[in-house]
C-alpha cells in the first residue's frame, strides 16, 4: 500500500518514512507544494499525508487544486496550525482528517486505517464479506474458513482488489498501488504475490482474466 508524505521538515519527514515503512507501507516523500500537486494527480496513493506550510504552494492550495481536478485520493492533513478556521477550511475543501503536530505515531496509524476504511465504504475494519474478508487492522485475510495474517505486499494487493470488487486491475495498476519511487519491480512481481496468496487460500480467491488482469468477485465468494 503506497503513501505519499508531503512535509518540508527533514526530521519529521524522515521519522514518518521510518514509521510507515516499519508498518509495511511503500512511501514516497516530497517537500514542496507544486511537486506534491503533480504527484497526487499522477499516482494512485492509498493516503496522502499533507503538511500545510510548504514552499512553492501552501498545502491548502494543493488540496484545493487536486480536488478541483477530480482527484479523490484520501488526504490526511498534518500540521502545526491549530486555528479552527484553517481546520474548517481544510475539511471543507475535501480533507478526510486533520491531525495537529506534535502527534503520536500510533494515533497517526490509527487515523490512516480509519481513512482507508471510510474510502473503502466500510464502517468497520473488514473489507469484503463473511466468505472473503480482509481485516485492515490485523492484516488478516479470511477465505472459506481459512484465516491467515498477510505480509505487507500481499496485504496491499488484497486491499487494492477488495476496494474495487469486480473491477479488473492490470499489472501496471497494481504495481502503481504497491510500489514507491525508486523501488525495483520485477516484471513478475505481482504474479508472484498472487501465486503466494493462492498457495495459502486456493486458486479461487483471486480470478485472472488472461491479457487483462486480476479481480475479486464477492458475489462468487
Amino acid at each position: 500500500m503506497r503513501i505519499l508524505i508531503v512535509e518540508d521538515d527533514i526530521d519529521i519527514g524522515q521519522s514518518l518514512m521510518r514509521a510507515l515503512k516499519d508498518a509495511g507501507y511503500s512511501v514516497d516523500w516530497l517537500r514542496d507544494g507544486e511537486s506534491a500537486r503533480r504527484a497526487v494527480l499522477d499516482n494512485a496513493y492509498a493516503v496522502v499525508l499533507l503538511d500545510l506550510g510548504l514552499p512553492g504552494a501552501d498545502g491548502i492550495d494543493v488540496l484545493a487544486a487536486v480536488r478541483a481536478n477530480g482527484c479523490a485520493a484520501p488526504v490526511l492533513i498534518i500540521t502545526a496550525r491549530d486555528d479552527i478556521d484553517t481546520c474548517i477550511r481544510g475539511l471543507d475543501l475535501g480533507a478526510d482528517d486533520y491531525l495537529l503536530k506534535p502527534f503520536n505515531t500510533s494515533e497517526l496509524m490509527a487515523r490512516i486505517r480509519a481513512v482507508l476504511r471510510r474510502h473503502a465504504g466500510a464502517s468497520v475494519s473488514v473489507l469484503g464479506n463473511a466468505t472473503l474478508g480482509l481485516d485492515l487492522d490485523r492484516r488478516e485475510l479470511t477465505f472459506r474458513g481459512r484465516r491467515e495474517m498477510l505480509p505487507a505486499r500481499e496485504f496491499a494487493l488484497m486491499v487494492a482488489l477488495l476496494e474495487r470488487p469486480g473491477a479488473i486491475l492490470s499489472r501496471a495498476q497494481l504495481e502503481d498501488r504497491l510500489y514507491g519511487w525508486g523501488e525495483e519491480v520485477e516484471s513478475n512481481a505481482v504474479a508472484v504475490l498472487i501465486h503466494s496468496i493462492r498457495k495459502k487460500f486456493g486458486y479461487e480467491v483471486i480470478r485472472n482474466l488472461r491479457g487483462f488482469g486480476w479481480t475479486i468477485d464477492l458475489s462468487e465468494a
